[in-house]
């Protein structure tokens, strides 16, 4: 295999394994052996389904603002904030006036985001 296979851009659309998280949040979704990259879409004022999962889970802000909700906690986030979730932690996000979009590493990879669909998984 070719090691440009192994290349991508956050800004093309064109590419990942797509899934539907909610109303108005998307993602792209790059799975290698050990770790997942998720790259979030979340339109202005978008809330997510508070959920949980197993996995451990970093999160980086990488464009607009938010409002992380994790463990029972609101906590603003804004563009270079990141941010660690424990396995098993309940959390979930609001997007900002001008939406969000949030680089996702999940370790290991959720098997349930291995395929396009909509969801969380769980």
């Amino acid at each position: 295999m070719s090691q440009k296979n192994y290349f991508n851009n956050v800004n093309d659309e064109n590419t990942g394994i797509k899934r539907i998280l909610g109303e108005g949040i998307s993602t792209r979704i790059f799975c290698g052996d050990q770790a997942m990259l998720s790259i979030v879409t979340i339109e202005p004022n978008a809330k997510g389904k508070i959920h949980s999962h197993p996995q451990e889970q970093w999160g980086f802000l990488i464009e607009g603002s938010g409002i992380r909700i994790q463990g029972n906690e609101e906590i603003e986030i804004n563009k270079g904030d990141f941010w660690q979730t424990p396995g098993g932690v309940d959390h979930g996000i609001i997007g900002g006036p001008e939406g969000a979009k949030v680089l996702d590493v999940f370790s290991p990879p959720r098997d349930e985001y291995k395929v396009e669909g909509s969801g969380f998984g769980n």
